[in-house]
């Protein structure tokens, strides 16, 4: 079984083994699936840069800058094939392929383009199955428009509907289930309630509006900046799964107030996020809370804002040609034109992190940049990256001052590593008085979440039927 989706939009991106840049959805799909992700299960990724500005990445490696108006007249049209062509492929490695569309497949005023919806199901030949979402409310509404929308041999198609983020009693739900089945002629295949703290990654930063913004019980208060062009944010995941870690996201509307530490995380665009910083104020406070002491940590292109200067020779980042960073980190960044997307293994300097207690083993993470970064006279590196998709290599990165109260490193995933997540939690709790975690009070791996979310679904489905639709027979139920 593999994952499949022909177009996705997001700044959460992930890295295939081979240094292809795909949705982080479909990376986070295949792990569930124990199936390696490759490029073809994504092959178009649109990275906002500005409101009506996207890098298109296709295939895993970025093709240009467009507009809406330029990719709907200029690269949908060619893209068909191109979808045909993944999907044939795939289907000849895998006996089943789940396949995700985007939004809803009635959008009227895009249809004629559309390569990620109902074009997606008759490419494949794939019964099709209608998920609504209950809890942004009409669902049924919804669900009937939308067959009412679709032309006669797409509404063939559709093989019944799943009702998902269900709050309640299903007793109250169920003259609404019968009513759907009835003026649909489709069966309901399952009502999935809200599941709570699943822990499995979000897909993009849409999910950070429900994020904490405020002070919450915690032994330890860090504060991540939520920048108008975050990426990858799933960074900071498990670090805030860590008893008494209170992980909180500051908007500029938001009170930053006296976190033990700050992260800022990765963005899609250093020098538009640098610059929303510096007009709303928040650089002055993160300088502030700096020369106080409190540790900060920046994570790809917060790294490279911590720096003293970043230059933009190429416009790639649309914000003119250079820019005064924090100054925080004696390092200067400039953006080339070719991206570094790889997987990466690499050691650990402690020598710059007072406590880190992992350099006698390998982390892993991985790279997505443009911006190359030169460190000052002085200034060491906080890490030597051993393995780039799965070459052998030997590339320094990152810096730190003061022993590791202020750190930065393009590498993402670095609090995946239990051995770091640990080091720098307890690193903080010291700080404060407070016992030491131990390994055991760390935040359980991901494939046990997903084991957790697959039991949970699969008691809410009719497996049965959802068997028979995928031609799979009964006897998996």
């Amino acid at each position: 079984m593999a994952p499949f989706k022909a177009q996705n939009m997001a700044l959460n991106s992930y890295v295939t083994l081979d240094g292809g840049e795909i949705g982080r959805a479909q990376g986070a799909q295949a792990e569930a699936a124990g199936v390696v992700a490759t490029v073809k299960m994504n092959p178009v990724l649109l990275k906002p840069k500005q409101d009506l500005n996207a890098q298109v990445v296709v295939l895993g490696k970025p093709l240009a800058d467009m507009s809406a108006r330029d990719y709907r007249a200029k690269f949908l049209p060619g893209a068909v094939d191109l979808v045909g062509q993944c999907i044939d492929e795939l289907r000849r490695e895998y006996q089943v392929l789940v396949i995700e569309g985007a939004g809803s497949p009635a959008e009227v005023n895009l249809k004629d383009r559309d390569i990620v919806n109902m074009r997606t199901a008759f490419l494949a030949d794939a019964p099709v199955i209608l998920v609504a979402d209950i809890d942004r409310g009409g669902v049924f509404a919804a669900l009937v428009g939308t067959l009412e929308l679709l032309e006669p041999h797409e509404r063939s198609k559709v093989a019944g509907f799943i009702i998902n983020k269900f709050r309640g009693d299903l007793q109250l739900l169920q003259s609404g289930l019968d009513f759907l089945e009835q003026r649909t002629g489709k069966p309901v295949l399952g009502v999935i309630p809200y599941l709570h703290e699943h822990g499995i990654e979000q897909e993009d930063s849409v999910s950070l509006s429900a994020m904490p913004r405020n002070w919450t019980t915690g032994e330890l208060d860090i504060a991540v900046i939520q920048l108008p062009r975050i990426s990858n944010f799933t960074d900071f995941d498990l670090l805030a799964e860590v008893p008494g870690v209170a992980l909180r996201y500051v908007g500029a509307r938001d009170t930053l107030g006296q976190p033990d530490a700050l992260i800022l995380p990765g963005t899609k665009n250093t020098l538009q996020d640098l610059l929303f910083l510096k007009e709303k104020g928040l650089d002055k406070q993160i300088l502030a809370l700096a020369h106080k002491g409190i540790p900060v940590v920046g994570i790809c292109g917060g790294y490279q804002m911590l720096g003293k200067m970043l230059y933009d020779p190429w416009g790639s980042e649309a914000a003119g040609e250079q820019m005064s960073g924090l100054g925080l980190l004696d390092i200067e960044t400039t953006f080339q034109r070719e991206k570094q997307t790889h997987r990466c293994t690499a050691t650990l300097s402690s020598a710059q992190l007072s406590w880190c207690q992992v350099t006698d083993q390998p982390i892993t993470g991985y790279e997505i940049h443009t911006g190359e970064v030169r460190l000052g006279l002085g200034v060491k590196p906080l890490l030597e990256i051993t393995r780039r998709s799965g070459e052998r290599v030997s590339v320094t990165d990152g810096a730190a001052t003061n022993g590791g109260q202020i750190f930065g490193t393009h590498m993402h995933g670095l609090f995946d590593n239990a051995a770091v997540l640990l080091g720098w939690v307890n690193y903080l709790r010291q700080r404060k008085g407070l016992p030491l975690l131990v390994d055991e009070q760390l935040p359980t791996n991901r494939e046990n979440k997903y084991d957790q979310l697959a039991t949970a679904v699969k008691q809410h489905l009719d497996m049965g039927k959802l068997y028979q639709i995928m031609g799979l027979g009964d006897s998996r139920a």
